[in-house]
C-alpha cells in the first residue's frame, strides 16, 4: 500500500477549501501536540487528514475501555497500548509520509527543546500543573499555544507568546509559585478559577448535570467527557492551527465557546456584564459546594 500512496492524491480533495499554495505550506508545517487522548487526538487526526507534514507528539498514557466513548484512536486495537505510540501507528496509516516524533512521560524533560523546535503547541493534557509549566516555557520561547477551556461546550483559546497565560488572566493562586510548589490545593484553586470563568463567560451550566460538575468540582470524580463536545472542541483547535500555518487570523488568548445546542458562538462578556455575573456564580459556587 505505501508504494500506491501519493501525497498530491492523498490531499487532492482539499483543492478548493484551501490553494495548491497553502496546501504546500501545511505538508511544511510541524505542530507539537501533547495528549493525543480525547482533544488532541481528535486535532492531530484532523491535521494529519488535512496534510500537515511533521508532528511531536506526546503522551504518558495507556488507552483503556473508559476511553472509547470519546477518543478517536481508542478501540479494542488499540486497547492498552501507550497512546502516543498507537496515535503514531494510526496517523502513519493515514500518511506514510508523516514525520513523526514520539515521546511517553520522558517528554518533559525534553519540553525546552521541543518549543525550540515547534512554534505552535496543541495542548491536550488535563494536568493543571504540567500545563502551567507548558505555559511559562512557551512565552520564553516564542511558542503560540492553542488550548481550551474544561468546559461543557466546545471552545478553544489561542495564546501568543505576547499574551497573558491563563494563570494571569484568570487569577491562578499559582502565580509566583514554582512548578514544584503547585500542590493538589493550589490546582483545586486553579480549576475552581477556570470554572467561575466558565460559567461567567458561557451558557455551560445550562448543557450539565450540576450533581456531577460539583463533584468534579469537589475532587470526587473525574472530568465528564462526550463525544461530541471533545471532537469538535479538537477540530475547532485543529482550524487555528491550520490558520496559523497559512497566515489567517485566529482566535485570541480568550477565546470562544461554540453552542450547538443553540446553534450560536458565545464571545466573552466585556467586563462591566462579566463582573456583576462573576458575583452570582461565587455565591452559587460557595453555594453548591458547601451543600
Amino acid at each position: 500500500m505505501t508504494e500506491a500512496f501519493s501525497y498530491a492524491d492523498f490531499t487532492t480533495r482539499n483543492a478548493g477549501f484551501i490553494t495548491e499554495a497553502e496546501q504546500e505550506r501545511l505538508g511544511a508545517g510541524k505542530v507539537l501536540v501533547i495528549g493525543v487522548g480525547g482533544m488532541g487526538g481528535a486535532a492531530v487526526q484532523a491535521l494529519a487528514r488535512a496534510g500537515v507534514g511533521s508532528f511531536a507528539i506526546a503522551d504518558i498514557d495507556t488507552f483503556e475501555v473508559s476511553n472509547f466513548n470519546r477518543q478517536v484512536f481508542a478501540d479494542l486495537d488499540t486497547v492498552n497500548q501507550p497512546k502516543a505510540q498507537a496515535t503514531a501507528a494510526r496517523l502513519r496509516r493515514i500518511n506514510p509520509g508523516i514525520a513523526l516524533a514520539v515521546y511517553g512521560a520522558e517528554w518533559q524533560q525534553k519540553l525546552d527543546e521541543l518549543l525550540q523546535q515547534y512554534s505552535i503547541v496543541i495542548n491536550g493534557m488535563d494536568d493543571i500543573a504540567a500545563g502551567i509549566d507548558l505555559y511559562r516555557r512557551a512565552r520564553r520561547f516564542g511558542t503560540t499555544v492553542i488550548d481550551a477551556y474544561t468546559s461543557s461546550l466546545p471552545s478553544v483559546t489561542v495564546v501568543t507568546p505576547t499574551d497573558p497565560r491563563p494563570e494571569e488572566r484568570l487569577s491562578y493562586p499559582s502565580r509566583s509559585r514554582e512548578i514544584a510548589a503547585i500542590d493538589a490545593s493550589i490546582r483545586s484553586g486553579c480549576f475552581m478559577c477556570e470554572m467561575e470563568h466558565v460559567l461567567v463567560h458561557s451558557s455551560s451550566v445550562r448543557h450539565i448535570q450540576m450533581s456531577a460538575a460539583i463533584e468534579l468540582i469537589a475532587g470526587k470524580r473525574k472530568r465528564m467527557s462526550f463525544a461530541p463536545m471533545v471532537i469538535t472542541t479538537g477540530n475547532l483547535m485543529a482550524y487555528e492551527t491550520i490558520k496559523l500555518l497559512l497566515g489567517y487570523p485566529t482566535a485570541d488568548c480568550r477565546g470562544y465557546f461554540f453552542n450547538p445546542w443553540a446553534m450560536r458562538v458565545e464571545r466573552p462578556l466585556p467586563w462591566i456584564m462579566a463582573a456583576p455575573k462573576r458575583l452570582l456564580v461565587r455565591r452559587f459556587l460557595t453555594r453548591m459546594l458547601g451543600a
